[in-house]
């Protein structure tokens, strides 16, 4: 397939804005293929945050990135605008631990973590064991800090731990950041939840009130508080102390001590709670998100700020 310049530039300007890009079938929530499951499933063990293309949904690209990087099949990695490779490639990449060193990621040490399983999920999990006694049972810690539970067939490269009588398998990633785990299951409306309590996780981000964020203001105390809405929405209504989330701010953001407190705010509190967690998932341990957002501040603290 002859790529066309519109097409080319398409490509070019998406892979310009994304350092680390993943051309796939579905989304990192619900692939549409076994290849890119994999592939998202090793790029969730070793990064918090990637980006993705949705090739199904996209007929322009699903075709124009094949002729791009002259590579006919779909997942596609790149990484710094370069052609990593598929699934294969990037499967063997992430064994030898080359992908890693691509990343900016240390490898990981191999040792056995500590983990705790409670006696009431270890009981359902010996259940599950039983009757699939050819499976393995596989513990995850993603770069979310999110762990899960499977059971798999393979276990080439893992590292397993016993904990009372049950044995787990866990890639170096996973071992390292799930060091002092403990396991637990509760009850719910829909029957068993396993419960995973991580000392090694940043601390969630916090939800403030407009009323509470006032008060510190008021108070001189030191706060970092950053606008993460578009220029356009900042020029409607804005709080006086914040800052635009723009290059400057983030490079500022980066200097700070981990230990420093985040705010951040939009119009209702949705986009800044995602700008929020992924501040958390940097390592910062006091990281806020504002409540209701700039609608709330108006409503509550200064009516003067226009309301949209």
């Amino acid at each position: 397939m002859e790529l066309d310049a519109a097409s080319r530039s398409r490509i070019e300007a998406i892979l310009q804005d994304n350092r680390v890009m993943l051309f796939m079938k579905g989304s990192p929530a619900l692939p549409q293929c076994g290849f890119s499951a994999k592939t998202t499933q090793i790029l969730n063990i070793l990064l918090p945050e990637y980006a993705t293309v949705d090739v199904l949904a996209d007929p322009e690209i699903r075709e124009g990135i094949k002729a791009y990087g002259d590579w006919p099949t779909i997942p596609q990695l790149y990484v710094d605008s370069e052609l990593v490779g598929g699934c294969d490639i990037v499967s063997d990449m992430y064994q030898q631990g080359t992908l890693h060193e691509l990343l900016g990621l240390q490898l990981p040490q191999k040792a056995a973590p500590r983990i705790e399983i409670t006696p009431p999920a270890t009981a359902i999990l010996r259940e599950a064991l039983a009757a699939q006694p050819e499976k393995r049972l596989w513990l995850s810690v993603d770069a979310r800090w999110s762990s899960a539970l499977a059971l798999e067939s393979e276990d080439d490269g893992a590292i397993n731990v016993e904990s009372n009588g049950i044995v787990l398998f866990l890639d170096p990633m996973s071992a390292q950041r799930a060091d002092g785990l403990k396991i637990d299951v509760e009850e719910t409306l829909q029957g068993h939840r396993f419960n995973f309590e991580n000392p090694n996780a940043p601390p969630p981000v916090k939800s403030i009130t407009v009323s509470l964020l006032s008060d510190m203001l008021k108070s001189g105390d030191v706060v970092n508080l950053f606008d993460v809405r578009p220029a356009a929405e900042r020029a409607v209504a804005s709080i006086a102390q914040a800052h635009p989330l723009d290059t400057e701010a983030t490079q500022v953001i980066e200097d700070l001590d981990r230990d420093a407190v985040l705010v951040f705010y939009c119009h209702s509190g949705v986009r800044s709670q995602a700008v929020a967690e992924s501040y958390r998932l940097q390592g910062f341990a006091n990281v806020c998100n504002l409540e209701g957002g700039i609608e709330a501040w108006s409503l509550e603290v200064d009516p003067s700020v226009p309301r949209y």
